[in-house]
Parts: C-alpha cells; structure tokens; sequence
C-alpha cells in the first residue's frame, strides 16, 4: 500500500511513519513543511528504509501536492499537516487558518482531482484520512460526560476553531463530491519526540534546568491522554478498516488534572534525577495566570473504535510517563538543539493572557 503522511516530521506524524514503516507492505511517502515543529531528527531511525520517502512541502500548494499523489500512485492520505499549540493559536492565529483551513481545502481539491482520474478497482480502495482533535467539541463539565461522535462541534480558541472547519470541509467534499474519507478526532498525546512547548516535556526539561514548572490557574483543567504509539496503531487501523463517511474517536481512558501530571512527573524525576539541593522539583511548580478560554476538561468516548475496530489503548498511564521521562533523560541530542535555538521553554500566549 502506498500511504502519504502529510505533517510526518511532527510529534504525531513521526510516530506513524515509524509505525507504519515497519511493515514492508507500506511504502510511506512523507510530505512536511518543515515549520519549527517539524523535525527530520525524529525519523533518523526510519530515513533510510527502502520503503520510506521524505518530500519537502507544502499543502498549501495544491499543484505540487497533485504531482506527488501520481507519482507516487497513492493508495492512502492520512492528513496530519496542522498548526497545533493553542497559545501560538492565541499569538497568531493567521498562520493556524492558512495551513488548518486552507491548506486542507487544498489537500481535499488536489485529491479530489486524483482521484477522480484513477481505475475503477483503485477508485473504491481509496481513502482520505483526516486527523483531528477533542478540542473541536469545546469543553466538558467535571463530571463523568465523555465526547461521543455525536457530540456537537464547540470549539474555543484559534487552534480549535481552524480544526473544526478543516473537519466541516472534510465531510463536505465527502457528501458533495463523494469523496471516500474518515475522521479522527483524538485525545491529547504525550510520548517520545514531543515538541518542549507542550506540557509534559516542557515539565521535565524545565526541572532538569531548575526552572520553574508553569501551571495556568489552579491546575485543575483536565485531558485524557493517549500514548502516541497508540494513537498510531489506532490511525493506522481507520485508515485501512474504517468504514467511509465515518469518524471515530481515539482516547486513552486516563484522565488527569494537569496538576496531577504535573505532580507525577515531579515524583518521578525525584527518583530518576534527584536534585542536587534533595528538594522535591514540586518546589518548582509556579501557578501562572490562566489561558484565555482555558477548556476545563476534555474525556472521549472510544467505544465505538474498540467495537467495531477491535482498537483499545495498550499503556497504562503512570508507565508511559516513567517511559517517557526516561526517554528524555537519555535523548538529550533531540531536545537539546531546540531548547538552545527555535524554542527555550518561553510562555505563549501572553498578549491576551496579560490584558
């Protein structure tokens, strides 16, 4: 099977590229801007594989996009090519409308055109995979609620806002034009190769660098999280089992306040690291000002991807993070060039935070 990753330099897309390589039955073709949060370092395992290619691009540009999917004789797409980080969204939302919004329009109209033109045995194979986030239906209550498939679109920032409309144009090409495709919408992922501006890595290399550990208001917002190797296996398995016109949510049933990841990571680093003062790193924890339109709770519902795709999460929570944390200890050659160069660990989304 022939399979184009759009955004394959990223946390999540690297991940799938490395998952998917490993079966020789895929050729991966990997196609990504490069923007800060792309990083070729986190495919060094895989860049030589004779069944794996990286391409330079763009989705924004349509025409390039269209040249790659016959060259390539694209069987599969699974579209991860997104601005992610809500207080960049915060920032500067322009950028997070053109490659969310606009650069999905492309993608849809550059595929759209392809597919249109191949055999009929190769038309009813193919499929337009679109990944996306819980962050589009906005919040939950603190309670025992969980998104569904059903649950109606809410979104409250920027990011979220663009990944519900590029989800709206998705479907629509779908029901307008009869593209096959399926959606994703998943929870928040934590694992290896995570970019330092998010919570858990940021956590821990802040406390190895014995700065303070930003938490936004009392800690007490909260996120189901999902391993990323999961969230691979379980995109892999939609994009070749799922059923067209169908989305499917993806979780990892460990709900937490980020208080308590926070916490757990503190705990942890006390065993693996201690610091040289004996202090626990929870001495370092710093209750920031909150994010504008802070979400209070994200939880999914996968039961529908479990049922019928036979999918389940296979890390446990407390274990993955150990794993993690570990993987961040002995992998400073990855993280290191971007705490020294494109990202240092720096608040965002403080213009509006401040007002």
């Amino acid at each position: 099977m022939n399979i184009l990753v759009t955004g394959g330099a990223g946390f999540i897309g690297s991940a799938l590229c490395r998952h998917l390589v490993a079966d020789p039955r895929n050729r991966v073709v990997n196609i990504d801007k490069l923007t800060y949060a792309g990083n070729l370092a986190s495919l060094r395992q895989i860049e030589n594989f004779p069944n794996y290619r990286f391409i330079q691009a763009d989705i924004c540009n349509d025409a390039v996009v269209a040249e790659i999917l016959r060259a390539e004789h694209i069987d599969r797409i699974i579209h991860l090519a997104a601005e992610t980080h809500v207080d960049r969204s915060i920032d500067g939302p322009a950028a997070f409308v053109e490659t969310n919004v606009v650069g999905t329009f492309r993608l849809l109209q550059a595929t759209l055109a392809y597919w249109r033109e191949l055999p009929a045995n190769a038309v009813a194979d193919f499929r337009f995979h679109h990944v996306s986030t819980d962050e589009v239906f906005g919040d939950l209550p603190f309670d025992t609620s969980l998104f569904t498939e059903e649950t109606p679109y809410a979104p409250s920032s920027p990011y979220s806002a663009s990944k519900a409309a590029s989800d709206h144009l998705v479907r629509a090409w779908y029901h307008t034009f009869g593209l096959p495709i399926v959606v994703t919408n998943c929870s928040n992922n934590y694992g290896p190769f995570h970019f330092p501006e998010k919570l858990i890595p940021l956590v821990i290399l802040n406390a190895l660098e014995e700065k303070p550990l930003p938490v936004y208001g009392n800690g007490g917002n909260v996120r189901d999280w999902l391993h990323v190797e999961d969230h691979a296996r379980a995109l892999a398995l939609v994009a070749t089992k799922g059923k067209v016109g169908e989305n499917y949510n993806i979780g990892g049933r460990a709900e937490r306040t980020n208080l308590s990841v926070v916490e757990t990571i503190c705990d942890l680093l006390d065993r693996k690291r201690p610091r040289r003062n004996g202090a626990s790193y929870r001495s370092l924890i710093t209750f920031v000002s909150d994010r504008p339109g802070h979400d209070r709770r994200y939880a999914m519902d996968a039961a529908k991807i479990e049922r019928e795709l036979g999918w389940s999460p296979q890390e446990n929570f407390e274990a993955g993070l150990s794993r993690t944390i570990d993987w961040y200890l002995e992998n400073a050659w990855w993280w290191k060039p971007i705490r020294d160069g494109s990202y240092a660990g720096e608040r965002l989304g403080r213009l509006v935070a401040a007002q």
